[in-house]
């Protein structure tokens, strides 16, 4: 088997077939109209984590300029309509974008910023201003056209300026202004309700140093409508990434050191393995030889083919309990990722390391997001219309410190079966970044460790998986134990749990919603769970298998299928979903 994924892997992404098939509009509208009644809104991966429901809503607007934005604004907020924005990706994972309660049978307006795309470069003042809905590529490619760089961006450049920035998007790095991009933040406007006097809407343009500015840059769609960000440029430059795979036995004690050592530093930890992947990563001179792509496979249009049978495979190894079988997939997949530098390369091919490219080409990818062919051979490996990877993302927020100990506690239960842990692995590992302190009010109020891990997601919401309290119970050292805090656009609804009282800004950043907002337009009930700890509704049969409870009762398991509400191996105060053969072990 894991030969079979190894060659199945390699072949997706070295063949030199078709363009791949772009990703689908999030947003589809009956009768083919852009502001006609019946429309849904989707995310890339085709399900919410919030529920698995499409979003409906009464009219959507696409606007082409700033007058176009205040004027959406403005007829909601003279008829008092919930109103959301969401970009032409919709990558947020948490259902935010929804306006009011969801269904078109109640009046609201849904800002689609997919038309809404300019990017101006002020060479003298080394600033890049770009209108809420420009593809962060096309940001990047303009300020590289004119011999400047962009210092942070996210791995994943499928996403909007506005909607990066709102979420608090991060790359890795404490060093200058840090790796989130909201901190590269130097100005932006933002389209806010009014009353009658002021035309019901209006823009205010804001600065760094402005009273509002801090609560505007990450501010998940609560305040009103970000319509241009102003992002501060450097110099070009190049970059130089090594891969050094190491034993995981020291990870929890020179994590801290490899990120004051290198600029972008990162580390990959696969626990199941023992191993864990220093990326070696440092600014270079322009003169520094080398015009490398950092392409990373997992973001690359895979053979749907491929992915699909992936998705199969896993899903009958889920069937199966066959945990063997899922650590030979995660073997295979790090295996491939090691022979192709995973994705990094000098031309072609990868030949070894470093590998030495432009900023512009080496910061971010994600190769599948913007292609522009309908040659239905190749997509993104998650996208849901070819029944594709499906899987959770949750991230974690950690103080150093707390981070540390979050390690050990990992480790601990590891060991109790490594094998346990294979799932994760055969995504991606737990991914280690970077992150600077910030003065957003949503954003780091500390100097940072970010942990993001994917793991398998079943298809029926209803279907508990391998392994579930493992990923359970890790959640719960993260979120609870060690009080990590989340990230805004990814996580299941469980790690937003008493989330206010992690970010000392959160009443500062109330005022500010208060000020802007005073008739709540920009809240609904999918912002309310993620961002005021609201639960709408009470436990139901099953809430923990998706993520919506953490368990209390077998009910909110699966007693039905074997899986009782159970401590935690570890950490004895969890409670995670788990399976035995008899209730009364």
């Amino acid at each position: 088997m894991p030969l079979l994924l190894l060659l199945l892997l390699l072949l997706s992404t070295l063949l030199p077939t078709a363009v791949p098939l772009p990703p689908r509009p999030p947003v589809q509208c009956g009768g083919g109209g852009g502001a006609g009644a019946g429309c849904l809104l989707s995310n890339a991966y085709g399900a919410w984590s919030s529920d698995r429901a499409d979003c409906s809503v009464a009219a959507v607007a696409y606007p082409v300029s700033e007058a176009d934005v205040v004027s959406a604004v403005a007829g909601a907020s003279a008829k008092n309509m919930p109103v959301k924005v969401v970009s032409g990706f919709a990558h947020t994972i948490p259902k935010l974008a929804c306006p009011g309660n969801g269904s078109s049978a109640v009046p609201s307006l849904l800002i689609s910023t997919a038309r809404y795309d300019g990017v101006a470069v002020d060479g003298v003042a080394r600033t890049v201003t770009a209108d809420a809905g420009a593809p962060l590529r096309a940001v990047i490619d303009a300020a590289e056209a004119s011999g400047l760089s962009l210092m942070a961006a996210p791995y994943w450049e499928g996403v909007s300026v506005g909607g990066l920035v709102s979420t608090g998007s991060h790359g890795s790095s404490w060093w200058g202004r840090g790796g989130a991009v909201h901190d590269h933040v130097v100005g932006l406007s933002l389209v806010v309700p009014t009353g009658a006097a002021d035309g019901w809407a209006k823009v205010m343009a804001l600065q760094k140093g402005d009273a509002l500015f801090n609560a505007a840059v990450v501010s998940l769609g609560l305040l009103g409508v970000v319509s241009k960000v102003t992002l501060a440029l450097e110099p070009r430059f190049k970059r130089s990434i090594s891969y050094d795979y190491r034993d995981d036995s020291t990870f929890q004690d020179d994590f801290a050191n490899h990120a004051a050592s290198h600029q972008f530093a990162d580390i990959t930890w696969y626990p199941s393995q023992h191993q864990a992947v220093y990326r070696i990563d440092d600014r270079m001179p322009l003169n520094a030889t080398g015009d490398g792509v950092n392409d990373f496979i997992g973001f690359q249009s895979t053979l749907i083919a491929v992915s699909s049978g992936i998705r199969a495979l896993e899903t009958a190894l889920e069937a199966s309990r066959n945990v063997k079988g899922k650590c030979k997939m995660a073997a295979a997949e790090i295996a491939a990722k090691r022979l192709v530098g995973n994705g990094l390369r000098g031309g072609l091919l990868f030949t070894g390391y470093p590998v030495v490219g432009f900023q512009g080409r080496m910061q971010t990818s994600g190769s599948c997001a913007h292609s522009p062919s309908n040659d239905p051979l190749r997509a993104c490996p998650w996208d849901p219309r070819f029944r594709g990877l499906f899987f959770y993302e949750s991230t974690a927020v950690f103080s150093p410190a707390r981070f540390r100990d979050f390690v050990l506690d990992v480790k601990r239960l590891r060991d109790l079966n490594p094998d346990n842990m294979c799932d994760v692995d055969a995504y991606n590992g737990l991914l280690v970044r970077f992150v600077k302190t910030s003065e957003a009010y949503l954003g780091q109020p500390e100097d940072s460790v970010v942990v993001d891990f994917n793991y398998y997601r079943a298809s029926d919401p209803s279907s508990p998986r391998l392994n579930q309290d493992v990923w359970e119970e890790v959640e719960q050292l993260a979120f609870v134990k060690h009080g990590a805090r989340p990230h805004w656009a990814k996580n299941r609804l469980v790690a937003f749990r008493s989330v206010q009282g992690k970010y000392p800004g959160w009443a500062k950043f109330a005022g500010a919603k208060r000020q802007l907002d005073p008739r709540g337009l920009f809240d609904s009930r999918w912002s309310d769970e993620v961002v005021a700890g609201k639960d709408h509704l009470p436990k139901a049969d099953g809430c923990a298998l998706d993520g919506r409870c953490i368990c209390s009762a077998d009910r909110h398991c699966s007693p039905r299928k074997g899986y009782y509400c159970r401590p935690g191996l570890v950490y004895s105060e969890a409670r995670v979903c788990r399976y035995s053969v008899s209730q009364l072990i």
